[in-house]
């Protein structure tokens, strides 16, 4: 059943993704999307697609984390994996990309020193970090947030795990301490319940995960046998 909204509902979601600053002709507005991506999910193409759509972006490129600092090493495949089920979810879609530059980064990678890397490789460019809504209450804990602020205006997905009203205050509340100027926009989104958590759970239960993965994807999995029951 869709939930209904009123017209002042309305019109804050449409405007929650507007931006207040127009970058410079010839400037590429380049979605950036990082994340574990183990693997990655269908979750993840539509968001990058509806953050392309609405921001009016020129590509999405997608990042897999090298050695994450805020997850458990142990359960994640080594990043060329992760980087490689990237590359065949993305094949196909030329405004898609996949970078390799935190699986290649020795150590704990951390999205502060990602965004100035590609600052300084690409400074005419607009970078828009697209994330979840959970990323909006949890980015103060992350490593300098100033510095991720500092190089690309953060997009956070509405898709009800907070209401917009709550999304709308944290965003006015981190605008006023680390951005000058608008640097935060609420994408409005699907209510989404994917997760790569599950995914793996029912391929270690042998269900199937089919139209939750792409199909490339899907195949590389098999392939390889990654997340199965290991036998004793």
């Amino acid at each position: 059943m869709e939930e209904e909204h009123s017209m002042e509902e309305e019109h804050s979601m449409e405007e929650a993704y507007s931006m207040e600053e127009t970058p410079p002709m010839g400037t590429r507005r380049i979605g950036l999307m990082g994340g574990t991506f183990n693997p990655i999910h269908v979750g993840h193409l539509m968001l990058a697609e509806w953050a392309l759509d609405a921001l009016k972006l020129d590509e999405v490129w997608m990042v897999p984390a090298g050695m994450p600092y805020m997850k458990a090493a142990q359960n994640i495949l080594p990043g060329a994996e992760r980087l490689r089920m990237a590359q065949l979810a993305v094949r196909g879609n030329g405004r898609f990309r996949c970078l390799d530059l935190e699986v290649k980064r020795q150590g704990y990678t951390y999205t502060c020193e990602t965004l100035e890397e590609l600052r300084g490789k690409y400074p005419e460019d607009a970078f828009f970090f697209i994330a979840g809504a959970d990323c909006l209450f949890s980015i103060e804990k992350w490593k300098a947030p100033e510095r991720i602020f500092a190089n690309c205006t953060l997009v956070a997905a509405v898709r009800g795990e907070n209401t917009l009203p709550e999304m709308e205050a944290k965003k006015r509340e981190l605008e006023e301490r680390f951005c000058e100027g608008r640097k935060i926009a609420l994408l409005p989104f699907l209510h989404m319940s994917i997760s790569s958590t599950e995914i793996r759970e029912r391929i270690r239960r042998g269900q199937s995960v089919r139209y939750l993965v792409p199909d490339d994807v899907l195949a590389y999995i098999r392939e390889k046998g990654f997340y199965r029951e290991k036998s004793d």
